[in-house]
């Protein structure tokens, strides 16, 4: 049996079932066997049906998810109740697109051998999809990973995180509920890493869709049966760039959302801030000011705004983390208290060392680091030089920096005036270098799950 516990006070929610190796092969059978009945495959007006009715059936039980993602997995009511709308939005987007999603021409008659025929393109499901997801955002990057795959005719077996498994079980219970035959869209609970190995390798899984620690994921993605696609979503320690012709007040509200937000537990929260010196005393002080003012407690409250860590191990790490900047020589601006088993006060640290772990890894906690330049290009080459890239920010009014910093900064994204954490869930969202592999988004993720097959006609 797998407990399931409130992330802030470590309070017991329900206990739920594990499931082992036979229940896995039962679910990859079953999801083999309707992929291969191709005369019951549903139609692109059924599957829009369903996912249009999931949707309403999301939006009736709207406040209970949003406070099952509080419960469950520690983020703030307020930010659990967008996570919930952005999730049944992201249904219906994938909805929409099949509107649109089709294939092309491909021109015929260009030389001599290619005349008096006629070719076009079609789009098929590539096949069984394992999806393996993240406790962070735990009902919203369900949808990214099956809503996708239902709007095009995938099978799909999904393994939550075991810190977050309700708010999934409940999504795909929906999904039923909304007339998607099970076979189609399978849970798979367990805590056991080899089994869930063996579900993302399995010879009869054509997409992994991988949303965790870089390590799994490319240790997965080197084993994955040959033809397998797979899209692998890990994080980085965001960078931010403020010029000295940001405007402050709005560049310090914005980066506070984006490295506190969810306590920090976000792959691309802004964690590296670049400041020039003309105005980095000002900034600091701002900053710090702000910083303050967050209103840290239980994450069920409607007033909370930075809620605990998934679990004690993490704070444990995070504050260590900070412990080890400051011993490097970093000054502790505000925040470093542990202020429960989960939950830390949210920190701004001053002038890490370069080699400091809050400078080169992922902290994924309430904690930002801050530093001082003189040179655009030094704050640049600096932002650049780690192994992940993810998105990025540069706050400036002078629209040369702007653009400057924009296409010299090496991202997938760079928000200018927003934070790095900045997403909508029809735009392409990518790590680059060790941060990930492939494109998701709902619609790119479609575009993955499918194959082309090109069809040629010879006119006599």
């Amino acid at each position: 049996m797998l407990q399931v516990v409130q992330a802030f006070d470590r309070q017991p929610i329900t206990e739920i079932e594990t499931e082992d190796a036979a229940a896995l092969e039962r679910k990859l059978a079953a999801a083999e066997r309707v992929f291969r009945d191709r005369d019951g495959w549903l139609q692109p007006h059924q599957r829009i049906a369903i996912l249009r009715r999931l949707a309403a059936l999301m939006e009736d039980r709207r406040d209970h998810l949003a406070m099952q993602i509080a419960r469950e997995g520690g983020k703030p009511l307020p930010d659990a109740i967008v996570e919930t709308t952005r999730a049944i939005d992201g249904v219906n987007n994938a909805a929409d697109e099949l509107r649109n999603f089709g294939g092309r021409e491909v021109p015929m008659g260009l030389s001599a051998a290619a005349e008096n025929r006629w070719a076009f393109t079609t789009k098929e499901p590539i096949g069984i999809v394992a999806a393996i997801s993240a406790f962070n955002h735990p009902l919203n990057l369900i949808v990214h990973q099956i809503a996708p795959a239902i709007a095009v005719g995938c099978p799909v077996i999904v393994k939550p995180a075991i810190t977050t498994p309700l708010s999934c079980l409940e999504l795909v219970g929906l999904a039923h509920e909304a007339g998607l035959p099970e076979p189609w869209c399978q849970t798979f609970i367990t805590d056991d890493n080899d089994l869930a190995e063996k579900l993302a390798t399995d010879r009869r899984i054509a997409f992994l869709s991988f949303i965790g620690s870089a390590r799994v994921g490319w240790s997965l993605h080197s084993k994955l049966p040959h033809g397998a696609r797979s899209a692998l979503e890990h994080g980085g320690a965001a960078p931010a760039i403020v010029d000295r012709s940001a405007d402050l007040a709005k560049a310090v509200e914005l980066i506070v959302k984006g490295g506190y937000y969810h306590a920090g537990q976000v792959c691309v929260s802004t964690q590296r801030i670049f400041v020039h010196s003309d105005i980095a005393d000002e900034f600091t002080e701002r900053l710090v000011a702000r910083v303050e003012k967050l209103r840290t407690a239980d994450p069920t409250l409607k007033d909370t705004e930075v809620g605990p860590l998934i679990l004690p191990r993490e704070a444990d790490r995070v504050a260590s983390w900070v412990d080890e900047a400051v011993s490097g020589g970093a000054k502790l601006a505000t925040g470093g208290k542990r202020l429960s088993e989960t939950t830390l006060q949210p920190t701004v640290l001053i002038d890490a060392a370069a080699d400091a772990k809050v400078s080169t890894l992922e902290i994924f906690g309430p904690v930002v680091a801050v530093s001082r330049y003189t040179d655009l290009d030094q704050a640049i080459a600096t932002a650049n030089a780690l192994p992940t890239a993810f998105q990025s920010s540069i706050f400036a009014q002078d629209i040369d920096v702007a653009l400057r910093a924009a296409n010299r900064l090496e991202a997938s994204a760079v928000m200018i005036n927003d934070p790095t954490a900045f997403r909508v869930d029809w735009m392409p969202f990518a790590g680059r270098r060790e941060s990930g592999y492939g494109i998701g988004g709902i619609p790119y993720t479609m575009r993955d799950m499918t194959q082309e097959k090109m069809i040629l006609l010879r006119r006599s």
